[in-house]
């Protein structure tokens, strides 16, 4: 797979795009401009910016205030605090009030690495996900980051859009529709599906090679948008797959994976299920690569689990 730049740096050259066009288009950040990759934006649209500094919930009242005023607003802040320290303005002044700010979470999952768990962002899709009036989308690479912020500025709702900063390979074909709510599916199996959110998308296309190596039929679905979830792409993988297996970069509570039981089981669907993400523990601490093999978020670690699944599905 051919290797782009960070989604962090093809949000920022979007976004400076968007900002050319429109000046209506609002960037409103939290000391943030760095690691948001917005320097470019404010340098080249310095009237578009408004920083609050190192105060979350200012940042996403500031937001809401302007976007109720009809400016197209995007609001950047690192995920881990802006879906902590400004919950609560995220669900008052943004979601219960129906203000459309695009909420831009940066550095999420395990993207800080060594700084630790106080860094690390493994709770956002769980705490917005039983918020209401509010989409969630984590793109898998510069394709699905570009069309996301266009959907974004003309969406009529807020929307949480989350990303990490490592490279990311090209997955998709140029003429490749994108829709908040609608999966993209990569490729189809009839052994096992994995349904990947975010980063981890690029894990799950590894392992399908290394499975198909093996004489394993395995898909790729991704759902870059967690909410709403695109109930439709996930039951037809259940129903043409012995196998499904969800793989997020955030806890196994709450997330992607937790989404997905709720609807296999509402329905009762005969099919293996696994949640691949980050348990219930104190976190390790290391670098993003370590993490994942720490977890086994690896194409190794994802096909031994769908071996291991798929040999009980033959047993049982």
């Amino acid at each position: 797979m051919e290797l782009g730049r960070p989604n962090l740096e093809e949000f920022g050259a979007t976004l400076l795009e968007m900002g050319r066009q429109n000046p209506d288009l609002l960037v409103v950040t939290s000391d943030s401009r760095g690691s948001g990759k917005l320097g470019p934006f404010a340098k080249a649209l310095p009237k578009q910016i408004v920083e609050v500094g190192i105060a979350e919930q200012n940042l996403v009242g500031v937001s809401a205030g302007l976007a109720s005023a009809g400016k197209i607003v995007f609001a950047v802040s690192p995920a881990c605090f802006l879906t902590t320290r400004s919950l609560e303005q995220i669900k008052n002044d943004v979601a219960y009030s129906d203000n459309p700010v695009s909420l831009i979470g940066i550095s999420a999952g395990v993207s800080y690495g060594a700084l630790g768990s106080t860094h690390h962002s493994l709770h956002d899709f769980a705490a917005l996900r039983a918020t209401n009036n509010i989409s969630i989308v984590a793109p898998a690479d510069n394709f699905e980051t570009r069309a996301a912020i266009y959907a974004a500025a003309a969406h009529p709702k807020p929307i949480y859009i989350r990303f990490g900063k490592r490279p990311m390979p090209h997955l998709h074909a140029p003429d490749t529709q994108f829709e908040i709510g609608k999966a993209i599916t990569l490729a189809e199996g009839t052994d096992v599906t994995f349904v990947a959110t975010g980063e981890p998308v690029v894990q799950a296309m590894q392992a399908r090679a290394l499975l198909e190596a093996q004489g394993v039929s395995c898909g790729v679905i991704s759902m870059h948008t967690v909410k709403p979830l695109d109930e439709e792409a996930l039951l037809n993988a259940a129903a043409h797959s012995r196998v499904i297996i969800t793989v997020e970069e955030h806890s196994v509570f709450g997330g992607l994976g937790s989404a997905c039981a709720e609807v296999l089981m509402q329905v009762g669907a005969d099919v293996r299920f696994k949640i691949v993400g980050i348990p219930d523990e104190y976190t390790i601490t290391g670098s993003q690569v370590e993490i994942f093999n720490y977890y086994g978020i690896t194409p190794e670690g994802l096909a031994e689990q769908a071996q291991a699944l798929l040999g009980s599905a033959v047993a049982v």
